[in-house]
């Protein structure tokens, strides 16, 4: 039996356990489940549930659990008042489980700035770069020798936060971030962040959705093997790829043998992969949501709705008319685990070709072969499952229908970004994108054309999913598709830019249709900080400097070095 053959045979053997066993999302009898997280979240005692479950416990969680029985048995409904009591006696606030600390390889002017010509937007890319040092954080080693006293999975080196209540490190937000990172000349501290998600492969065998343990069950789109690349590109250190690619090689069979499924196409079969999390449970950062959202279904339906809720977790898109049974439903109609993501794969397609070429790198030549030819079945897959002839773009799969879903989303144009797709088909997909109406905008592509209430539609515009098309269309040979690349990437500067003039701040998300107006809807407020929002900005600014324009007058040299050395001081 092959490889490849021996991997499709067991995926579906391993599929099949988990839907019978359905799992805990960790093994934490206060952070995932139990009676104290019930109760303290349903009481609502802050008014983010992700708050509790990133408290540190003063004490043994025996302990605690013993001193809420003895509570539970004075009154089974524990009283409002007395819960805060109860947790003011055994947690500490979110947070203490770091230690302060300043990137060592921090650089005060990195080069990058002199290839941004806008005298405004020079001064606009030194502030961002400052913000690592912000959001630089280390682990307490307390958290490794006390780990039942936190909520916290303990990595060995220092992490960047996204920002706001992302306390801890997040997967695919990162890989925005150490590309930022490395623009500013922070190799040492990109290195330690994919040491840690490398740490994390050996710890669970793939990458969780991030640093906590209630997200143990659950991983995000797979951008580790992208971020081995831009660090090996950036340095060519071979000897670190030839130590990290064991650990990517592990991940991507995780995908292949927990998140593949098979779907028939013109009378032959494609595996293609899916977002896909059998725990049947609420989420604990999002329980009092999860709860009420389940309200009146029977056990079986709840089950089914928390799974999907956790499955749309681990895509990102947390949460999106895009997982819906009927795009025009709500939240309670969401069937993620049974949608195809154009992304997904475009994502493993790249992954597979950047795997091989790793392995030739190193003089591994059956598996690079391997994985070439991964990479060609998953391009013929794409193109017969997802490739919408009429349209003239990708589009996610629908396993209820048998049939791709033909709503906009930038996602649509994924293959692109991963160059997955034959030469034909990519210039009819600018087409279509042109054809769209998403970019009638003045602010960036829109997340969907649906105004659900869910933070991953429209009006919302995120990060990574305008550079994945700016950087999609950037490489067509098509001055067509170069030129909307280059008007894009002047759009979401300008946004990010008016938005740092009004508030001081970057955020997670934008509106499309207010200049600097940051996004809204979903479970929580916008966040600020943030990881992936600077690293974007970073990119684009880099890549573009000489053409993009803050829309004021360009500042001289000599006032911009003053701006820089006020800046600092302040």
């Amino acid at each position: 039996m092959s490889f490849w053959l021996f991997v499709l045979c067991f995926s579906e053997l391993l599929i099949f356990c988990q839907n019978v066993l359905l799992p805990p999302p960790c093994d934490s009898d206060i952070y995932c489940s139990g009676p104290i997280l019930d109760q303290v979240q349903k009481a609502k005692l802050y008014d983010d549930d992700k708050y509790f479950v990133d408290m540190k416990l003063k004490v043994s969680p025996d302990i605690i659990l013993s001193a809420f029985k003895n509570l539970s048995n004075e009154s089974p409904a524990v009283p409002r008042e007395k819960l805060q009591e109860f947790i003011n006696m055994y947690f500490e606030k979110p947070g203490s489980e770091f230690e302060t600390w300043t990137p060592p390889d921090f650089e005060t002017f990195p080069p990058f700035l002199s290839r941004i010509n806008d005298g405004q937007l020079r001064t606009f890319a030194l502030k961002i770069h400052q913000l690592w040092n912000l959001l630089g954080k280390k682990i307490q080693s307390s958290v490794k020798d006390q780990a039942e006293l936190y909520s916290q999975i303990y990595t060995p080196y220092p992490v960047v936060v996204p920002g706001g209540r992302f306390r801890e490190l997040y997967y695919w937000d990162s890989y925005w971030v150490i590309n930022g990172l490395l623009l500013s000349g922070m190799r040492d501290t990109a290195k330690g962040m994919i040491q840690n998600f490398l740490h994390l492969v050996d710890r669970y065998g793939f990458v969780p959705n991030g640093g906590r343990i209630y997200y143990e069950r659950r991983s995000q789109p797979p951008f580790l093997t992208l971020m081995v690349e831009s660090y090996y590109q950036a340095t060519e250190d071979k000897e670190f790829l030839r130590a990290a690619l064991p650990k990517l090689d592990q991940e991507y069979s995780f995908w292949m043998q927990n998140r593949s499924v098979l779907v028939s196409a013109n009378g032959s079969k494609h595996r293609l992969n899916r977002f896909d999390v059998q725990v049947a449970m609420p989420r604990p950062e999002s329980y009092t949501d999860d709860v009420e959202l389940a309200e009146g279904l029977t056990d079986d339906a709840k089950q089914q709705l928390w799974m999907d809720l956790t499955a749309g977790a681990e895509s990102g898109w947390d949460f999106s008319s895009r997982w819906y049974v009927n795009t025009s439903g709500t939240l309670r109609d969401i069937r993620t685990s049974q949608i195809v993501p154009s992304d997904l794969n475009a994502l493993l397609c790249r992954t597979e070709k950047t795997l091989a070429s790793f392995h030739r790198t190193l003089g591994s030549n059956e598996t690079a072969e391997m994985y070439e030819q991964a990479a060609q079945n998953r391009t013929r897959a794409i193109d017969a499952v997802l490739w919408d002839e009429q349209q003239g773009a990708w589009f996610d799969y629908d396993l209820l229908t048998g049939s791709t879903r033909l709503d906009f989303y930038p996602s649509n144009l994924a293959p692109l970004w991963a160059q997955c797709y034959s030469q034909e088909k990519a210039l009819r997909a600018v087409q279509y994108l042109k054809g769209s109406g998403a970019l009638q905008f003045p602010n960036g592509v829109p997340t969907s054309l649906k105004e659900s209430g869910q933070q991953w539609d429209y009006p919302n515009a995120w990060p990574p999913l305008q550079h994945m098309l700016i950087e999609g269309l950037s490489k067509l040979p098509s001055e067509d598709a170069q030129q909307i690349a280059q008007d894009l990437a002047q759009k979401w500067i300008r946004t990010n830019w008016m938005a740092y003039t009004k508030y001081h701040a970057m955020f997670e998300k934008y509106d499309v249709n207010g200049d600097g107006k940051p996004g809204g809807g979903g479970e929580y407020e916008v966040q600020l900080g943030f990881g992936w929002t600077n690293g974007v900005a970073l990119q684009l600014l880099d890549q573009y400097g000489a053409f993009l324009t803050s829309g004021s007058r360009h500042t001289s040299p000599g006032v911009l070095l003053l701006l820089s050395a006020l800046f600092m001081l302040h």
